[in-house]
């Protein structure tokens, strides 16, 4: 499954997108992120180990992440599917590009000690769209 092509342009924009997992009560959560996708056509995303969400996608690898178009709210993308891989990201490599892309900034500005960052990588399986 690929996004469709007249979606594929939310990957690069500057959208927050809500993440879904299933906590280990049954529970969704759902958190913002920044995101964006490899070569693969897969969506990437940053958390550190110690979430609450990467605990939760150990669990259970089903996902869910939906943006609204910056430019026209009433645009949106929602993706579902299923988590491929998650990499360490031990130089904050990946988090860094997403905060030049993000807020224009090489370096991650929100960097706690102790974290220990990794990207998400989704392997799209069905997508929902509008406008």
């Amino acid at each position: 499954m690929t996004i469709p092509t007249g979606y594929t342009d939310m990957l690069s924009k500057v959208a927050f997108w809500h993440v879904a997992t299933i906590g280990p009560d049954g529970d969704p959560q759902s958190t913002p992120v920044w995101a964006g996708s490899d070569d693969d056509g897969n969506m990437t995303f940053s958390l550190t180990r110690g979430r609450q969400k990467f605990r939760n996608l150990e669990a259970n690898p089903a996902i869910a992440l939906s943006a609204t178009d910056p430019e026209n709210p009433y645009r949106y993308l929602e993706v579902r599917g299923t988590v491929v891989r998650i990499d360490d990201d031990p130089d904050n490599t990946f988090i860094n590009a997403m905060a030049k892309k993000y807020m224009g900034v090489d370096e991650y500005p929100f960097h706690q000690p102790g974290d220990q960052r990794v990207v998400v990588v989704v392997a799209p399986e069905h997508t929902t769209q509008m406008g």
